[in-house]
């Protein structure tokens, strides 16, 4: 605060702070006319000629440079002209007041009064994103711009010590690179962290002389240096085995090493960085890394994301939030196979997706080939004599051989060989078996099968049974990746069966029947069909119910749901209403409802390979084939070019 009085007495006060300048008074316009004495209007326009100077010198910061100008000029003159207006008095202070707000807003840093950088006050997280900012920009080489981001934030991107021992490894100073490590050890929190990062460095020294042909050196390094460390000493022995390679090409494939040089030496930076904590020294490509994270999360989010593998930063647009349309989803029938002359039943594509196996009530089994271009379908072969229809059909994991039952009434089941398009094999136990459902085994030489009647057999690929179980009611069969025999029985329960104990456990208990359930690949997730409830999605290593789909019509017949899109965030299913239903798996209603079949859907398989492509059977004895609409117009000029050719 600057004060000055008048020659009447009278007190001007001047008050700045960071966004105003007022005046308590205004300044004085002419000399006081009682006042006779023109040595006092001399010091008056002085006296304002110099705090108007300090006053402008004060805000400099706070204002741009031509409205420092202006101040400057406005009081450069004799003291009446500086006063001679009270108006340009306002208008320097409206200017002032105009800029220094601005400069607020924008938080930049100002000059103080000694000319020192002031650092605008940022939080913590400013502060770590300006770091993440300015690591990216050294990472791209933008070095002038992540100086001049450090002098006007005032944060630094790692402690000067971390910073120091960063140009020690990447210049290849090993020794020194040691004595500053011990300068971070109060920083690394792991209880042998220091020991694992000399190993580390002490590796890479070691691999360096190697390629500089210095053997005997690096045979010290090894001695002396990495085995006194006393860790991994299986490692240190594969390191010996390095100096007898005659080729440092083949030294470098059997170390996985890249050479000498900037790579393998940020390579190893990468490596000790994981032993600092991040306000030390910042994970690598930390900015990168968080980015991904957001289009993993994204995609995941995504309702209409089938596109196969995990999206990368450089297949989206970091502007704006992913999102897919429903033009990229399989929505649109591109062929309809009509080659039943009955009900379809069951509908099930090969786990390699070559193939597609449809079961229906007229006694056949269809066998199609599956373009994997168009995804077209091509029937291959008819198996018939199944005289009770087909209401179950299994392929095993590869996708040669294909087992194939019939109703309740039907005791036997059929073992069909798809590429010598002949039968491998037909089991019949007891004439009062009911062998409704089966399931492979992950080997593919051994299944498990059984009915409503209480039969429950574990049989090999001949059919010969090899154990059986007895009063289990079986409604459904499942086996997953990793062995474990799973089966709904009639008392609305799914339990896990173990046939060389003889042990079951209960894991699934629901209060309506379980007409058919499936499990996604991870094993972790079982979808069921429940008679006149709907789908119903079970945590099976939690054992809990996780969401009840909405929109389906399910009585008491025998509906089969699917798991399907690239990681199997996707569930579809038939309906007695005559249409196919889809849900995102985390969603209780529908994402979309397809029409087109003409009576109930009895069954949904979706493509394993490809999340564009699924297949609906339905009793309207058709099976529509659903993909994209560039799928779709894909078929139809394929199918236009053979009609003219």
């Amino acid at each position: 605060m600057n004060t000055s009085t008048n020659s009447g007495g009278q007190q001007q006060t001047l008050s700045i702070d960071n966004t105003t300048a007022t005046t308590s008074n205004s300044l004085p316009l002419t000399s006081d006319p009682n006042d006779n004495n023109n040595n006092n209007n001399n010091n008056n326009s002085e006296r304002l000629k110099q705090q108007t100077q300090r006053l402008t010198h004060h805000l400099n910061g706070l204002t741009s440079p031509s409205t420092a100008t202006t101040n400057t000029d406005t009081s450069s003159s004799n003291g009446h002209e500086a006063t001679s207006s009270s108006e340009n008095n306002n208008h320097i202070h409206n200017r002032l007041i105009s800029s220094s707000t601005q400069t607020i807003l924008t938080g930049s840093s100002y000059p103080s009064n000694n000319g020192n950088l002031i650092p605008s006050i940022f939080s913590n997280s400013q502060k770590e994103v300006l770091r993440l900012i300015g690591q990216h920009l050294q990472s791209v080489g933008l070095n002038k711009t992540v100086d001049i981001l450090i002098h006007e934030s005032g944060c630094v991107l790692e402690h000067e010590q971390a910073s120091n021992f960063r140009e020690l490894i990447m210049s290849g100073k090993w020794t020194e690179a040691l004595v500053a490590l011990e300068k971070l050890k109060q920083y690394i929190e792991e209880h042998d962290g220091i020991q694992q990062m000399k190993y580390l460095i002490l590796e890479q020294k070691y691999f360096e002389l190697i390629e500089d042909n210095r053997a005997m050196d690096a045979l010290q390094c090894l001695r002396h240096e990495i085995q006194g460390l006393k860790i991994r000493t299986e490692r240190t022995h594969e390191l010996t085995t390095f100096l007898m390679f005659n080729s440092l090409k083949d030294m470098y494939k059997a170390a996985n090493w890249s050479g000498k040089g900037f790579i393998s030496r940020q390579n190893l930076m990468e490596k000790l960085q994981k032993y600092l904590p991040p306000d030390v020294m910042l994970p690598p490509k930390r900015l990168e890394s968080l980015l991904s994270q957001a289009v993993e999360l994204q995609q995941e989010r995504c309702t209409y994301h089938v596109k196969p593998g995990t999206l990368v930063l450089d297949d989206v647009s970091l502007l704006k939030d992913h999102a897919c349309s429903k033009q990229t989803f399989p929505c649109v029938t591109i062929q309809t196979l009509t080659e039943h002359s009955d009900e379809v039943w069951f509908c099930k594509f090969s786990p390699d997706g070559t193939k597609l196996a449809t079961g229906s009530k007229d006694g056949y089994l269809h066998i199609y080939d599956v373009d994997m271009e168009t995804y077209k379908m091509k029937l291959r072969k008819q198996f018939e004599g199944h005289s009770f229809g087909i209401g179950c059909i299994a392929w095993c994991p590869f996708s040669r051989y294909v087992i194939v039952c019939g109703t309740d009434e039907c005791n036997e089941l059929w073992i069909w060989d798809v590429e010598q398009e002949e039968q491998r094999s037909r089991m019949t136990h007891t004439p009062e078996d009911s062998l409704t459902s089966a399931a492979w085994l992950p080997c593919g030489q051994r299944f498990v099968c059984g009915g409503s009647r209480g039969q429950f057999y574990y049989c090999d690929i001949d059919g010969n049974v090899i154990d059986s179980w007895e009063g289990v009611r079986l409604q459904c069969l499942h086996v997953t990746n990793d062995g474990v025999i799973l089966a709904a029985d009639a008392q609305k329960r799914i339990s896990s069966y173990k046939f060389d104990s003889l042990t079951d456990q209960q894991i699934i208990h629901e209060d309506h029947p379980i007409m058919s359930f499936t499990v996604s690949k991870d094993g972790r997730l079982a979808l069921l069909n429940i008679a006149t409830q709907g789908v119903h999605l079970w945590d099976l290593h939690d054992k809990q119910l996780v969401r009840k789909y909405q929109g389906v019509t399910q009585g008491n017949y025998v509906n089969h749901a699917t798991f399907g899109g690239p990681n199997e965030e996707f569930i579809a299913s038939g309906s007695e209403d005559s249409k196919v239903y889809l849900w995102h798996r985390r969603q209780e209603r529908p994402i979309m409802v397809f029409s087109g079949h003409s009576r109930t859907v009895n069954c949904v398989s979706w493509h394993p390979t490809s999340p564009l492509v699924f297949a609906s059977a339905s009793d309207d004895t058709t099976v529509r084939i659903w993909s994209t609409p560039e799928h779709h117009t894909k078929i139809e000029l394929l199918s236009s070019n053979e009609s003219s050719s």
